[in-house]
């Protein structure tokens, strides 16, 4: 699989299996990865245990972080081919929304807005999309510490935020793909099903259904 000058970016809630999708795909695509950085942000574990208190240092870090490796990736080699990524810049606000209070989210926003102006979306979007239930087993699974006292509720409502993102998202083509009952990671089977359907020509917004294959 080969897209010449061609940026994709893989998108979901925590835990749906972005970065292992990224690493698969980029090795077919002899693509460059860019990768989230969430284990340097200072602020997160202690999120984790008092969301109240840390989510706007957390948020802003997030944001300050991600809008350097987007300078960096825009800047990048330019005989750099592809180069697919585990999130978009959009993402922030996402979190944002649901984790800051009014008078926060406003002072984030104006932040963020600047910030913005400077951001180009990606070529594609893949929007990796698991009912909660799947969420939870996998971040059980991969077993990071700091999310082992990860709250249902938290991860549903970003779930939903993530879901009615992508139902108004129009800034280019979109690619939906349920992961509830497949595992691309373990069963070659399900990995090439999505490399198929997303090699196919991409206008607007496109779904994909693959067949149960997760037990």
């Amino acid at each position: 699989m080969k897209l010449s000058s061609y940026h994709i970016c893989i998108e979901g809630a925590i835990g749906v299996g972005k970065t292992s999708l990224v690493k698969l795909l980029a090795v077919e695509m002899e693509a460059k990865t860019v990768l989230e950085k969430f284990e340097d942000n200072p602020f997160l574990r202690d999120f984790y245990t008092d969301r109240n208190r840390y989510a706007m240092q957390t948020q802003l870090f997030f944001l300050l972080s991600r809008y350097k490796q987007q300078q960096d990736l825009q800047q990048m080699d330019m005989f750099t081919k592809s180069v697919i990524s585990d999130y978009m810049f959009d993402k922030d606000r996402l979190f944002a929304a649901l984790n800051l209070s009014d008078m926060e989210l406003d002072l984030y926003n104006r932040i963020a807005n600047e910030l913005q102006k400077n951001i180009v979306y990606p070529d594609l979007i893949i929007f990796l999309q698991s009912e909660t239930d799947r969420l939870m087993y996998n971040i059980k699974i991969r077993g990071r510490k700091f999310e082992k006292n990860m709250d249902y509720t938290y991860i549903d409502n970003l779930n939903q935020i993530y879901n009615e993102y992508f139902f108004r998202y129009d800034k280019g083509p979109l690619v939906i793909i349920n992961t509830n009952d497949i595992d691309f990671v373990n069963n070659r089977q399900d990995l090439q099903e999505i490399i198929d359907f997303i090699k196919q020509p991409s206008e607007g917004t496109r779904y994909f259904n693959p067949i149960k294959t997760f037990k």
